[in-house]
């Protein structure tokens, strides 16, 4: 791979070290994380520590998620190239942008408007052309566009978001941690005969869910 963005030989560490080393095995995966240039998502003063297995604050009280759970979260979508993706909690706009080398269309959606904006700026001048950013309430989903065959939610949810389950095709799969404010395991959700199947994955920290179908908004660092 040519040193196109930067940061090349870093990106191969974390995928030696933080993501094989830790048990991400999609081969598929490994490369799209291994091209997508993480440093171009986060504030300039964490570019250097971009490649860290470690979130990073981008503004607004929200993170950038650590690697790893960038890549078991894909993983677990198990995507195979030709599906169509929801995600909900765009953050940054990276996990959207491994989203998209890995299925056919992507819509990410985000409920703070800086984050959306700057976000799509971001992915527009990296020429991620197959997504579309949304400025919503991505707890009901995108209902417009549904049935997806795989939704990913980047914000800890009290619950399933059963509006969420309905938004997804027979087969299709969910990922989305579950748990408190502080604590969560992410769970995925796999419909199977019109009916969804859960199995939990691994704990997790994420922002909260904040919305319809998660967590109210309060006024600290969740606004």
């Amino acid at each position: 791979m040519g040193d196109e963005y930067g940061y090349e030989k870093e990106r191969r560490e974390m995928i030696r070290v933080q993501l094989r080393g830790k048990g991400i095995s999609d081969e598929r995966v490994l490369k799209v994380m291994e091209e997508v240039p993480r440093h171009k998502f986060v504030l300039k003063e964490y570019e250097s520590m971009a490649y860290q297995d470690t979130p990073l604050p981008i503004g607004e009280g929200q993170t950038i998620s650590q690697p790893f759970m960038v890549a078991i979260m894909a993983q677990s979508l198990n995507l195979q190239g030709d599906e169509k993706v929801l995600e909900v909690g765009a953050g940054s706009g990276y996990q959207a942008a491994v989203l998209s080398k890995l299925a056919a269309q992507v819509y990410t959606i985000e409920r703070l408007p800086s984050l959306a904006l700057r976000a799509k700026k971001i992915l527009e001048e990296l020429g991620y052309n197959n997504l579309k950013v949304l400025i919503a309430n991505g707890t009901v989903g995108y209902p417009e566009q549904a049935p997806f065959q795989a939704i990913l939610v980047s914000a800890g949810a009290p619950r399933i978001p059963p509006q969420l389950i309905e938004q997804l095709d027979e087969g299709g799969r969910l990922v989305i941690p579950i748990g408190d404010r502080f604590n969560q395991v992410l769970t995925e959700v796999i419909i199977s005969k019109g009916r969804p199947i859960q199995r939990e994955i691994v704990g997790c920290i994420f922002v909260p869910l904040i919305g319809e179908e998660g967590w109210p908004k309060v006024a600290s660092a969740d606004s």
